[in-house]
């Protein structure tokens, strides 16, 4: 068995309309320290946003979406933040921000392979 290696992790929203507090879970942002890693994926449910918010210009969420996933991959200039190491990277995304696309609270787990655990995470609290 595989040591388990402590991870944390945001959940990313889609906040349409920030006074009402209704949200759609479009991604993961996992770090765990002990494996160098940093990772982020999303998968944007079409259908849910169009129904919680008809006018939402679900090409600039997944744009959004994909700089998320460059930041995390450590891509940096074309508007992207220059962070350098994953733990500043993030702290950056898992900030909170008033923006469409916001990260809801740091959450931590146990995990032996941390990209696996990604894609768990994606599965059970997004898609």
């Amino acid at each position: 068995m595989s040591a388990l290696l402590p991870y944390a992790y945001v959940v990313l929203r889609v906040v349409p309309v920030a006074d009402r507090e209704e949200f759609v879970n479009v991604g993961i942002v996992l770090r765990c320290q002990e494996a160098d890693y940093l990772g982020a994926g999303f998968h944007v449910d079409t259908a849910r946003l169009a129904a919680l918010a008809p006018d939402l210009d679900l090409v600039e969420v997944e744009q959004a979406l994909r700089v998320v996933c460059e930041v995390a991959d450590g891509v940096e200039g074309g508007g992207r933040p220059r962070l350098g190491s994953d733990v500043r990277r993030f702290g950056w995304l898992s900030a909170p921000r008033s923006t469409v696309v916001r990260p809801g609270p740091v959450h931590s787990g146990l995990a032996a392979d941390p990209a696996a655990e990604l894609d768990r995470l994606l599965t059970r609290l997004v898609r």
